[in-house]
């Protein structure tokens, strides 16, 4: 199944998380509602509502169960795209203003915080400890691979390592939690809620490597965001390690890098992008990703052969060939 059909096929479930998302950041603040509101309604891939959906089809599969995990972990999301905005000084998110350049930084950090605090309402409903344990871990090692973000801003002796390291935390570990939990809540055997593990962490390292390779081949219209963003922001992704890693290169990537660093004011990465372009460390960090999907479907090879299974599968191939 393509995943447009599978949207298709899922879209009232789809539609009953969209709603209750709305409903859970509605505010009697008005402001906060407006602001809670925004990102929501921008839109998005709602990859990890699929995955909890997908994921809990491996057990007794429970609409009602399921939204107090989907809509929790969309909105801790949520929470962490407004926050990094103010982080990155980002104008722009999926092709509309962001909450801070559309209100101000401090509007937009307490939005964050509320959005946080209300999804954590809602998974209080559900009456399971463990998954409320592993949640709340995975918020701590989210918040430490922000922090590892910040620190190494333009640190171009960074190793590939840490990079790992900190995308595991900033994103693979939600989308691999989004695949767990949803198999733990609808009751799935620990086994499968171990394998859904390993496939939604496979499948976010692998997103997040092609979101940075976007990031530098994407167009705006495609990817929502002008291109050599990461760079302008300090953010040293998987390709340019790489590039800097060519001697023929890394002198005019360093300058350019140091440019872009040093630059008060609006600043043009452009240069450093062509440069990063021209290199190996597209091909090279492709592969990686390429990697981690396969990894991923490697994971799923012992699970219950149920149309879930081959629509999990779908997803990590276009995850690994995206264009947005």
């Amino acid at each position: 199944m393509k995943l447009m059909q599978l949207y298709a096929a899922m879209k009232s479930d789809l539609q009953a998380i969209e709603d209750q998302m709305a409903q859970t950041v509605t505010s009697d603040l008005p402001i906060l509602s407006e602001t809670s509101l925004h990102l929501l309604k921008a839109g998005g891939k709602r990859l990890r509502p699929i995955f909890v959906l997908l994921s809990g089809k491996f057990g007794t599969y429970s609409m009602e169960t399921l939204k107090k995990v989907a809509v929790p972990l969309e909105l801790i999301h949520m929470a962490t795209l407004v926050h990094d905005d103010v982080i990155d000084d980002a104008e722009t998110r999926r092709g509309q203003l962001t909450v801070k350049s559309k209100w101000d930084n401090r509007i937009a950090m307490f939005t964050g915080d509320y959005i946080y605090a209300k999804a954590l309402t809602v998974i209080t409903d559900l009456d399971k400890p463990r998954i409320h344990q592993i949640l709340s871990g995975s918020i701590v090692q989210m918040c430490i691979g922000e922090m590892e973000q910040i620190r190494d801003f333009f640190n171009v002796n960074q190793s590939v390592r840490n990079y790992m390291r900190r995308i595991r935390r900033k994103t693979a570990l939600l989308i691999a939690i989004s695949c767990q939990l949803g198999a733990m809540a609808t009751e799935a055997p620990p086994r499968v809620s171990h394998a859904l593990y390993r496939f939604g962490y496979n499948v976010g390292m692998a997103f997040q490597i092609t979101d940075d390779l976007l990031d530098l081949c994407g167009t705006e219209k495609a990817i929502g965001k002008p291109p050599g963003s990461d760079l302008r922001q300090g953010n040293i992704t998987l390709p340019v390690l790489y590039a800097l890693q060519e001697d023929s290169l890394r002198d005019q990537l360093l300058t350019e890098i140091t440019l872009i660093r040093d630059t008060e004011g609006p600043v043009n990465s452009a240069a450093a992008v062509k440069l990063v372009r021209s290199s190996s460390g597209i091909k090279t960090a492709e592969k990686m990703a390429d990697r981690y999907i396969a990894k991923a479907l490697k994971a799923l090879e012992s699970l219950p052969d149920i149309p879930a299974k081959r629509n999990l599968a779908d997803i990590a191939r276009f995850v690994a060939k995206r264009s947005y």
